[in-house]
């Protein structure tokens, strides 16, 4: 599972409405005209969008309009592309602190603690294969894990390595009672052992 983070999310969602409601007002734009609701001299139901008004101020601002609007065109394409590259960022948890005072400070990586996480996680015999990421916020730590498991492992055994096993270290490594995970399970065959016949 991917966590996409909390601005990507918004952005998203504000992204969105503001499409959805140009979309809805140009839909709502065109119903008006098709039934006759502006006024026939320049916006007549019974001709095409494209008309002769329309095509003499083309005729009108040539060149520089089409100029502007491969200009505008240019703008929406690094939008978009800009888009995609956010939509894969994870929202990768930085340094956290546990401690300050007098005699100093305790900062602790939350790369190394994921790496240790998964190492505990792939203990498990039949864990072929595992990785984990902090994400959110320094007050509010959350997991996330892959793991990929043999097709013969039972969940329930995946459930008693993360909860008995990787998460409880976790916990105490952070030093806090609860920290939310969410695991990404992935099942496959486990590789066959070649055997060497002397």
């Amino acid at each position: 599972m991917i966590a996409l983070d909390r601005r990507t999310s918004r952005g998203n969602r504000l992204g969105l409405l503001i499409i959805g409601l140009l979309l809805t007002a140009l839909g709502g734009l065109t119903v008006a005209r098709g039934a006759g609701a502006f006024p026939q001299n320049w916006a007549p139901a019974r001709e095409p969008l494209v008309n002769g008004p329309v095509r003499e101020a083309f005729t009108r601002y040539d060149p520089w309009l089409w100029w502007a609007i491969a200009a505008g065109g240019i703008v929406l394409a690094l939008f978009g592309l800009r888009w995609l590259l956010v939509q894969g960022r994870r929202a990768r948890l930085g340094d956290i602190r546990l401690a300050s005072g007098p005699g100093g400070v305790t900062d602790l990586h939350t790369g190394g603690v994921a790496d240790a996480m998964a190492a505990d996680v792939r203990a498990h015999p039949a864990i072929l294969g595992a990785s984990a990421a902090m994400v959110g916020t320094e007050a509010h730590p959350e997991v996330r894990v892959r793991l990929v498991a043999a097709e013969s492992l039972p969940m329930n055994a995946i459930r008693e390595q993360l909860d008995g096993v990787a998460i409880p270290h976790m916990r105490q490594a952070l030093e806090t009672e609860r920290i939310p995970a969410v695991a990404q399970v992935s099942l496959e065959e486990p590789p066959r052992s070649r055997r060497t016949v002397a």
